[in-house]
């Protein structure tokens, strides 16, 4: 619960994965929008496909198996839309490593981390150090949906603005949503990757240009 704390350094607060457009293009005006909007993006986008990410890497490092986890990481280093979420994923992953190593390393890990051979995105840099520490699976996946999903619902609450009670509502209204995809993330394989959420990866595309804004995606 502490890697996966709003209050971890990852730098998470500054990137909204598209939802700053979409509030800019009226896509997101409210409440129920929002709700929508992160509603698709975890069961259908990004979020699902983070997921199996997370638990194919978790899998690979725990049972000693460099060159898959080689492989899962390069897949998910390109597997992203745009130049702004490659940024997020990447940055993201790099400060949770950095974090890992320092606060909380153990042996093992540097070992798995060096196996990676390249760039560790967030949900494979979340994976490996859960398996290096031997933290259960499924509670892991469960908790890193729900942090994503605060964290996009705090990005909606400063853009639409919403409300500290319109923010818990949603948040609690997500909730069937994180544990459900939770589930289908544990039991997909890589062939299960793909998503169908093509306005959030234009949102993603279209920030990269947004003439103002606050935050890095």
């Amino acid at each position: 619960m502490t890697w996966l704390s709003p209050s971890f350094p990852i730098g998470a607060f500054s990137y909204s994965s598209g939802i700053e457009w979409a509030v800019e293009a009226g896509e997101i005006v409210d409440a129920a929008s929002l709700q929508d909007w992160l509603t698709a993006i975890l069961a259908d986008g990004a979020g699902f496909c983070d997921g199996v990410f997370l638990a194919q890497a978790y899998r690979a490092a725990s049972s000693g198996d460099h060159a898959g986890l080689r492989d899962i990481a390069e897949l998910a280093a390109t597997f992203v839309p745009s130049r702004e979420r490659q940024l997020e994923t990447s940055a993201q992953g790099r400060a949770f490593i950095d974090i890992a190593r320092s606060a909380w390393n153990c042996d093992g890990l540097d070992q798995i981390i060096a196996g990676c051979d390249g760039a560790i995105v967030y949900p494979v840099a979340v994976g490996l150090v859960s398996a290096a520490h031997a933290m259960p699976l499924a509670p892991t996946i469960h908790a890193f949906f729900h942090a994503l999903a605060s964290n996009w619902i705090s990005a909606g609450a400063r853009l639409v603005p919403l409300g500290q009670t319109d923010s818990q509502r949603t948040l609690a209204a997500l909730e069937p949503v994180v544990a459900a995809t939770a589930t289908r993330a544990l039991t997909a394989s890589l062939d299960d990757l793909g998503s169908a959420t093509f306005r959030a990866d234009l949102a993603g595309m279209h920030h990269e240009t947004q003439y103002t804004r606050l935050f890095r995606s």
